[in-house]
């Protein structure tokens, strides 16, 4: 025998659902930090390997922004606020964007 659903139950697993689409933090780019010191955090806080974090750093120098993170709002808001803590200029947005 099938397993009926409630209406009610699947719009709630449907609001969970959009709630857990990834966020991503975004580093902009700003004229007072180093450009060694933005691979440095990187390195760092979100443990990129140095290729990778240098490569996000050129892309934040070059065209203004990068994504350095994806997750739950909720992670992307603690990273913001670390990348506030470093002295950096960060948002978070939903994916996709």
């Amino acid at each position: 025998m099938p397993v009926l659903t409630a209406p009610s139950e699947v719009a709630e697993a449907a609001s969970d659902a959009a709630t857990d689409d990834p966020w991503v933090t975004i580093v902009w780019n700003d004229p007072v930090n180093l450009m060694t010191y933005v691979t440095y955090v990187f390195e760092t806080y979100f443990g990129h390997p140095q290729d990778v974090a240098h490569r996000l750093m050129l892309q934040v120098h070059q065209e203004g922004r990068a994504v350095v993170s994806t997750g739950t709002r909720e992670a992307m808001e603690v990273d913001v606020e670390a990348m506030h803590g470093f002295g950096l200029w960060a948002t978070l947005q939903r994916s996709g964007q």
